[in-house]
Order: structure tokens, then sequence, then C-alpha cells
């Protein structure tokens, strides 16, 4: 072990910097009279999105709960929208997350997310005030020109010259072979989703945010998630993703409230990890009543906290922004 082993990732510098960014959110928010609120890390729910893995432990201590096994959340979003039903009004969160598997330049197993949700918005408005909060945030620090706003559909047919809710498998691998875009080891090659999320990644979301906040919404039906449908020709998923410089910064959502609808994406997603060998997740059946009980009509957002930081801080990987990354925890 290095003698410098102790030393955290980011210098005093920064976390100066973290410390103000955090006051400016809780000051954006306490104008707009959005409450904060803190709610549970550890669940015996999971989330079953067949992209996340959860982080999960035995407890071992009296009650009822003893050897029940508990999961870490990878976002504060099923309590949330619990407090949403029970009438808290527009809440936000500055959540410590955890999701197994996922470490790199640009994520860390642990990490800061913000999370709000605002009664009475939906997905458009919502970006509305992703892009009030992100400029107070970074303006000072990353230039920054006229917001974007780009359709699902629009993204790939600038970068990829095809429609993305009509593109056959065949297509789209033919495209990724073309780009020589690389196939990951175990991805589901009969699944449009799986080849258009690949295409995404590699030849979309690099060109995304250059210079500017670009929102990417619209998406296919299949890749709804939590978000409302809107019917049309095709149906599309009232949700948006939020890039600058190419970095994926915030996912939002104009926020399903069918209880009936909900289960069966679950269900759905459960069955999508079985194809995919990976073990089931426990439904949130409170998650389920608390929609049942009536979600107001809202739209909520989770928007990574450390890559703004490594952003506003002109820095090239979360290490530098974290004081002890995952390789100093």
């Amino acid at each position: 072990m290095a003698a410098s082993c102790w030393r955290p990732g980011a210098d005093p510098a920064i976390l100066r910097l973290r410390a103000e960014l955090l006051t400016r959110v809780r000051a954006f928010f306490a104008a707009r009279g959005v409450l904060e609120v803190e709610t549970p890390a550890l669940s015996v729910a999971a989330i079953s999105d067949p992209h996340l893995a959860s982080f999960a432990t035995v407890y071992s201590g009296p009650g009822p709960r003893h050897g029940r096994t508990l999961y870490l959340h990878t976002s504060p979003e099923f309590p949330m929208k619990r407090l949403l039903a029970a009438g808290s009004g527009c809440i936000y969160q500055i959540a410590r997350v955890f999701r197994d598997g996922e470490a790199g330049r640009l994520h860390n197993p642990e990490f800061t997310l913000l999370e709000w949700y605002r009664v009475g918005f939906d997905h458009r408005r919502l970006m509305d005030e992703v892009t009030d909060l992100a400029t107070e945030l970074l303006a000072e620090h990353v230039p920054l020109a006229e917001p974007e706003r780009l359709s699902y559909r629009a993204a790939f047919q600038r970068h990829l010259g095809l429609d993305p809710h009509r593109a056959t498998v065949a297509e789209l691998a033919a495209r990724a072979e073309r780009f020589q875009v690389p196939i990951p080891p175990g991805m589901p090659t009969d699944e449009t989703d799986s080849w258009l999320d690949l295409l995404l990644t590699h030849r979309i979301e690099p060109r995304l945010g250059r210079g500017r906040l670009t929102f990417l919404h619209d998406y296919p039906a299949s890749q709804a998630a939590l978000a409302r449908l809107r019917p049309g020709d095709p149906p599309v998923g009232e949700r948006f993703e939020l890039y600058l410089n190419g970095i994926e910064l915030a996912n939002g959502f104009h926020e399903l409230s069918d209880a009936v609808e909900q289960r069966r994406r679950f269900e759905w997603e459960n069955a999508a990890r079985r194809a995919r060998g990976q073990p089931e997740m426990p439904v949130d059946e409170r998650l389920l009543a608390a929609l049942a009980a009536g979600l107001p009509d809202c739209a909520g957002v989770a928007l990574g906290f450390d890559r703004l930081a490594m952003l506003a801080a002109g820095k090239q990987s979360l290490a530098e922004v974290l004081a002890f990354p995952f390789e100093r925890a």
C-alpha cells in the first residue's frame, strides 16, 4: 500500500467548490418554496431496471425484519413518491446513492444525487427549471450557449440517419457494424432497445451538449421507465435526459401515476432480468400502494451532483472531485 493512500482525491479548493454549489442548490429551492426531505437509504425493495444493480445486505438485528435482505437505494425516488402521495407538496433531496458494478471516469459506486419533484409540472416545464438551476450553478464556470431541445427521434435522424421508432434490429445492427461500434459481451442482440442504447451511447451521446445544455426528450414507449406515455404515432415516453459536453447530467420524467401500469412495468423489467440471467428484485409494494392512493400530477428529475461539480471544476474524472473515490474509500 502506497504511503499516500490516505490522502483525499479532491483538493481543498474542490471541496470548497462542492460546498458552495450545495449552498446554492439549497438557496435555489428555498426561493421557490421546495421542501428539502430525507428518506431511508435501506429498503426491503429494490429497483428492477435490468441496467442497474443494487448493493444488498442482511439485517441481523432484532424485530420482524431479522434475517431479511435489505437493499441500498440507487435513487430516493420510491420513498419520495410516497411523500408526494401523502401530500408533501414539491420536494427535493440531496442523497447519497449506491449502484453496484459502476466504476470509472464518470462513475463511482457511491455518489451524490440531487432529486426533486414538482407538483403540477410536466416534463417540459421541468426542463425549464432544470435549465435555470444548471445555468445558475455552471454559467460562471463553463461557457454556455443557448440551451437546445432535441427529440430522441431527431437525434437518431441527425447522427445516424434512421428513425429509432421504425428501425429493425437488422438495420440497427448494420449501423453498429458500419461505425465499428463494439458489442459488449452478453448484450441481448435480439432486442431493439439494446441496439438503440448501444448506438446512443457510442454515436450520439458524445456529440450532445457541446458548449450548451442539450435535452434529449420523448423516448420510445419501450423506454418509458417510470414516465407517462403520450399517445401518438408512435406513442412516446414523456421523459428527458440532460447532456453537457457529451456527459449525461440528469434524467427526468412526467411521472407515471397509474399503479396497475407501474406494476406491469416492474413485472416486465423482472422478466427481462430473468432472460439475462440476473436476479429478480422485490417489488416495492408500498410505492404501488401510494400510487393507488393517488400520486399528484408531477414531474421529477435526478441530477448527478458529482458530474456537475466535475464540469464546474474543469476536471476530467469524478475521482478529482470526490473527497475519497472508490479506490481510496
